[in-house]
């Protein structure tokens, strides 16, 4: 089945005023402005104006949502989560996963494998148990533990392919063997909640293909120990890594999220690190293996740590527009092709190109969301 959209649409890198996208089957397979594709198709009606069109939006660090989460051993729950987002524009998703105790990791590993299998997830994000204590966050440090070669491979061994991205803190002991374990299986190296100084954590960069909810788990930014933060921007001003943002309005400010985008625009990374609540009144939620109370949106432990996120990336798209200026092309880029190409999706997905999955979500002038198209089916 072939069809078009006829809209504004956003482009890996410009605005097309008033253009056609062409979707046959689940892949795009013509992004042309109005004008042009008139040319190519005379006498047949010009379709109707939808909306500004976006690519189909891609986080790479999401715990859940609607009430549910991937950090289960469930898989109607997980699939609920994927769906949840699915719904609200994020076409393409990985199923992040906290610290836990090794038994229950391997078994919420084992049941979100399946899922990316069928295409439902894009991957899985173990963000832990190779952490920092010191800057564990919504971290349990109850299962914190020193990175170790023999549970990496047990994880790979249940995850196979579908592992695709790992969150670690460098300054850790056995940080070296595990990361050089990862690389060779194919996996994509997060820093993160971690403690590491300046030249540590800058050194590990090296490796790395995302930096973990930037400022988030790590010490802030300061003009006399720039530690990770510095160390992230410095390596992401020379494109040789993504940074992640929660640009939620509750994990950094407006000005924060300004600053990052002008450092280095094309080498951010917008995420929700939603867990699952997002979506969802106020109220008593959990991550992983501790409690949450969510109060005015916001998620937080008992000792006052924020856990986790409540939005949707869209959301998030909107807030970095609206209220920290951010071009809107640069942030729907750093909500989809950038993501994408971090994990090693570019080729499949997070543009509005020929040859990628037919993704795409309508919005508004104001990024309401009005439609969802996902591979190629519009999504009700």
């Amino acid at each position: 089945m072939s069809f078009e959209i006829r809209g504004r649409i956003v482009t890996p890198h410009r605005l097309i005023d008033d253009g056609v996208l062409t979707v046959s089957d689940t892949a795009i397979t013509g992004v042309l402005s109005t004008t042009e594709w008139c040319i190519e198709n005379p006498g047949t009606a010009v379709p109707k104006h939808s909306g500004t069109v976006l690519p189909g939006l891609v986080d790479v660090h999401c715990h859940g949502g609607g009430g549910y989460s991937f950090t289960t051993t469930d898989s109607a729950e997980a699939t609920a989560a994927a769906r949840h987002h699915h719904v609200r524009g994020t076409t393409t998703l990985l199923g992040s996963l906290v610290t836990a105790p090794a038994a229950t990791l391997l078994d919420q590993v084992a049941v979100l494998q399946p899922l990316v299998t069928d295409g439902l997830l894009a991957g899985i994000h173990l963000e832990g148990p190779f952490l920092s204590h010191a800057r564990c966050g919504a971290q349990d440090p109850r299962y914190l533990i020193e990175p170790d070669v023999g549970f990496t491979e047990q994880l790979l061994d249940v995850g196979g392919t579908a592992i695709r991205v790992m969150t670690l803190a460098p300054e850790l002991p056995g940080y070296r063997d595990v990361a050089d374990l990862l690389l060779q299986h194919g996996v994509s190296i997060a820093l993160g909640h971690s403690d590491a100084s300046y030249e540590v954590f800058l050194e590990a960069l090296a490796d790395a293909a995302l930096v973990t909810h930037l400022a988030n788990g790590m010490p802030p930014l300061h003009h006399r120990s720039g530690g990770p933060v510095a160390a992230s921007l410095v390596a992401a001003a020379a494109e040789s890594v993504v940074v992640e943002l929660i640009a939620d309005g509750s994990h950094i400010d407006t000005g924060f999220c300004a600053m990052v985008f002008a450092a280095a625009a094309g080498q951010v990374a917008l995420i929700t690190d939603a867990m699952s609540a997002a979506g969802m009144p106020d109220g008593a939620y959990v991550l992983g293996p501790q409690e949450v109370t969510v109060s005015s949106g916001v998620a937080r432990l008992a000792n006052g740590s924020i856990a986790g996120g409540t939005s949707h990336l869209l959301d998030v798209v909107a807030r970095s527009v609206h209220e920290s200026r951010v071009d809107l092309v640069d942030a729907v880029h750093a909500a989809s092709a950038t993501p994408a190409a971090a994990v090693g999706l570019g080729d499949v997905c997070g543009s509005l190109q020929p040859g990628r999955f037919a993704d795409a979500v309508i919005v508004d002038d104001d990024l309401r969301l009005l439609r969802v198209l996902r591979r190629g089916t519009w999504i009700e």
